[in-house]
């Protein structure tokens, strides 16, 4: 008699698939949200632009971190792929080396703190927390909503004259943010205009017909305050994403984009003249910055050339974090004012020492060396390239995301041109850690993440 031995089914392996997105993963969003939502909230006097102080955007950024760690160790959460932990873990080797090689690491340890918050710890937590593209949309949703209540209290400040004073009137927007920080409105609806306008260029399938409409509007009605603040780096910033959105939508779309935008432009500056007299003067001084550069410029090149001399000072690992303020005097030349005036938006006449090069390549440079400028631009470019990338071959395959990758790209050229004129410092930067976050999760979210509705 033969025995005929059949095998046994097979045990289901590991049921430890990745898992899809729940319900309850929307909650993990929570923090991310209040986040970009808080920094709306006005800053008291220690927060001022140079970025000394902690808001409660910053608490709540922290927060989003904690509940990071908390998935990852008690939901098993996937960690970061190999990929994302050396692109997003880079900059932490220069930033580490900077403050141990510092003159006084001590004084450094704040500006350890801070870069390693922005440029480490948040993007990895939004590239954790965000699990699909509808988490990405709730998130850079948040910052259109934010750009629009920051914008319209910008433009109210022109109308009444109530804002910063600019050419000896109390007309510059800056919203809730006031005259230290100028930069800090024009920031915040910078992103909002580019993400509406990649939402508006490539709606996702399924969007209501009142927010496909609504996203346009919002875009060029966003235009108003962006202009009102009278914030050059942030206007060529701003250009650069929106037509790096354009170009990447399509032909077809590209066209219909820059008509509407024209058009906009044409109505609100030429028709009812929002501040054109100003906002002339202003395109002018652009094309003028090297034959009459006005004091704010001419500071400007002052103090790059006294970054450019710290680095060569100290070319490898340069003069540490937080450095930049003690050695700028013995860099910069003597045509270099004692600060800038800043007054009105409901605060007296200021005189706002410079403490950095507004300009972040530069201060990385100066404070990091080559070793940290390397890390930190390479995860940068890193990011951008990738998401290019990622986009094209969404486009082609058809994915249903594509319009996050549109924002993703949009956002993280701003922020790569508006560093050659601004760097972090203010009750904003948070957010500039929001932007590499949804950046990295387009460019380096494992393919069923970024590509899914």
């Amino acid at each position: 008699m033969t025995l005929t031995v059949t095998a046994a089914p097979a045990v289901p392996a590991a049921r430890e698939k990745a898992p899809r997105p729940r319900r309850g993963d929307r909650w993990l969003l929570l923090p991310l949200i209040a986040t970009v939502v808080l920094v709306a909230v006005p800053a008291d006097g220690t927060a001022t632009g140079s970025g000394s102080g902690m808001t409660a955007a910053d608490l709540l950024s922290g927060v989003a971190v904690l509940v990071c760690a908390g998935s990852l160790l008690f939901l098993r959460r996937r960690p970061l792929t190999p990929a994302a932990a050396v692109v997003l873990g880079l900059p932490a080797v220069g930033i580490a080396l900077a403050t141990v090689t510092a003159a006084d690491p001590v004084a450094a340890l704040p500006g350890f703190v801070r870069y390693l918050q922005i440029f480490v710890l948040v993007p990895a937590a939004v590239l954790l927390l965000v699990r699909d593209a509808r988490g990405f949309r709730a998130v850079t949703g948040a910052l259109v909503l934010l750009a629009a209540v920051q914008g319209a209290t910008g433009v109210h400040q022109y109308v009444t004259g109530s804002g910063a004073s600019y050419m000896g009137e109390d007309v510059r927007a800056v919203g809730t943010f006031g005259p230290s920080d100028v930069m800090g409105m024009a920031t915040v609806v910078g992103y909002g205009l580019v993400a509406a306008a990649a939402y508006a260029l490539h709606a996702p399938a399924g969007t209501p017909r009142r927010l496909r409409a609504g996203a346009p509007v919002t875009a060029a009605l966003l235009v108003v305050p962006l202009t009102l603040s009278f914030s050059r780096g942030a206007w060529i910033a701003t250009a650069a994403g929106a037509l790096a959105v354009i170009a990447l939508a399509g032909l077809r779309k590209a066209v219909r984009a820059l008509a509407l935008l024209g058009a906009a432009g044409i109505v609100l500056v030429g028709g009812f003249g929002v501040g054109s007299e100003m906002i002339s003067q202003r395109l002018t001084s652009i094309t003028e910055v090297t034959s009459a550069p006005d004091r704010s410029v001419n500071d400007r090149y002052t103090m790059w050339a006294a970054a450019a001399g710290m680095w060569r000072e100290r070319p490898a690992t340069g003069v540490g974090l937080k450095g930049f303020p003690a050695h700028r005097d013995g860099h910069a030349s003597i045509g270099l004012s004692a600060g800038s005036d800043t007054a009105g938006a409901g605060q007296e006449f200021r005189r706002q020492p410079l403490l950095s090069p507004h300009n972040m390549y530069l201060l990385v440079l100066s404070e990091q060396g080559l070793i940290g400028f390397t890390a930190l631009v390479g995860s940068w470019a890193a990011l951008l390239v990738g998401g290019v990338r990622r986009l094209v071959l969404a486009r082609a395959r058809g994915d249903a995301a594509v319009d996050c990758g549109l924002a993703a790209v949009g956002l993280m050229t701003w922020q790569t041109v508006d560093f050659l004129y601004a760097d972090i410092g203010g009750p904003s930067t948070v957010l500039t850690g929001i932007v590499l976050g949804l950046a990295a999760w387009w460019a380096l979210a494992e393919p069923e993440r970024a590509t899914a509705a």
